[in-house]
């Protein structure tokens, strides 16, 4: 099966950033994929498409969630994510 990569584009001093990125790691704990953290602010082009989003979620380039990230809401999405990997 392809490796899930979840990608967390996020900013220093965001405290919303810091709980996606907690709730995220405890999703961790039981499903197996890669967790790449990218901070926008490196990048002119991501702090203007990102800027007042963050935290953004990518699953695989594809974007899942924004804002106030739920560790309940990425497991689903990580279980949808599953399933259309067994389907193709």
């Amino acid at each position: 099966m392809e490796q899930i990569i979840v990608t967390l584009f996020t900013r220093q001093r965001c405290s919303l950033c810091e709980k996606a990125k907690k709730a995220i790691l405890e999703v961790k704990q039981d499903w197996d994929f890669t967790l790449e953290e990218i901070d926008i602010d490196e990048s002119d082009e991501l702090t203007e498409l990102y800027g007042i989003m963050i935290p953004v979620v990518h699953f695989n380039g594809e974007e899942v969630a924004f804002g106030i990230i739920d560790k309940n809401d990425i497991r689903n999405r990580l279980h949808e994510k599953i399933k259309t990997f067994k389907l193709k």
